[in-house]
């Protein structure tokens, strides 16, 4: 049986997110949250694989007390264990700094894992980097953007898509690999699932000390991004309205947008040339 262990994140559903001005850092405690997309699809991918090839799944979060709806949700779904990591000495990490606190909750909790998965990227961020330095903590061999998965024995064959090249790669387990949402469409939460996911004891909580870390350790391997400044950019639409017949419509609105439209399409063509050229 295989052991399969999915990252996920737990993402703001709202548009206007609650900053904290001070510490740069979002409140999750004060956003709707719901599970990253991305996340989702690597988590359909992991389920179909149970399915396939038998397997047993482990859902792991960082994150506040609220992000354990989405390791219910995924329970629901078909998760066999879920560890939510919640510790308010880690609030606040970038990328490098949460990579890390997931390797070691992975190599504590989860230590003969044969594949990791994680969405390719998050929608409050879209960094993309949690994956690749996961697998760089882990040594492992890594793959992103990844599409397809199929499994011979312990070879891993998967396909991705990247620069308009379509790939195909192999790699023993261990590994890693993150997900993109070309393929693996999230299936719906079944009723009898998710009553079952809310049983005692359903998600093991994790705080910093479980993972032998503490503030030393923070201050040597953990933020690197320091953010100078937060801010939301206002933006102001105005309404043109162009009367007349066709004909004068359409000489009034080129002559007072005919240089924006010129300048567009000549950016348009110019980046299509650098890409053929490339």
């Amino acid at each position: 049986m295989l052991n399969l262990v999915v990252c996920l994140k737990q993402v703001p559903m709202v548009t206007e997110l609650p900053w904290d001005e001070k510490t740069g850092t979002l409140r999750r405690d004060l956003a709707t949250g719901m599970m990253n997309p991305a996340c989702k699809h690597a988590l359909e991918a992991a389920l179909q694989i149970k399915e396939k090839y038998s397997a047993n799944i482990t859902a792991i979060t960082m994150g506040p007390s609220a992000a354990q709806e989405i390791l219910h949700e995924a329970l629901a779904l078909g998760a066999d264990r879920a560890i939510l990591i919640c510790d308010k000495l880690l609030a606040g990490s970038d990328t490098f700094a949460t990579s890390w606190i997931l390797a070691e909750a992975i190599k504590k909790e989860c230590p003969k894992f044969d594949l990791l998965l994680c969405g390719a990227y998050t929608s409050d961020s879209e960094t993309a980097q949690v994956g690749p330095q996961l697998a760089e903590k882990l040594d492992l061999p890594a793959a992103a953007y990844v599409e397809k998965l199929e499994i011979n024995g312990r070879t891993l064959r998967v396909r991705r898509l990247v620069d308009n090249f379509r790939e195909t790669l192999e790699m023993e387990f261990p590994a890693l690999v993150t997900v993109s949402m070309e393929n693996y469409e999230p299936r719906y939460t079944k009723l009898v699932g998710l009553e079952n996911s809310f049983n005692e004891n359903s998600v093991i909580i994790l705080d910093a000390g479980d993972l032998g870390i503490n503030a030393a350790a923070m201050e040597n391997q953990g933020s690197r991004t320091r953010v100078r400044k937060v801010f939301l950019r206002n933006t102001q639409k105005e309404n043109v309205f162009l009367q007349g017949t066709a004909a004068t419509v359409v000489t009034e609105f080129l002559n007072q947008y005919q240089r924006k439209i010129s300048s567009a399409i000549g950016k348009s063509i110019e980046d299509s040339k650098q890409t053929h050229e490339e």
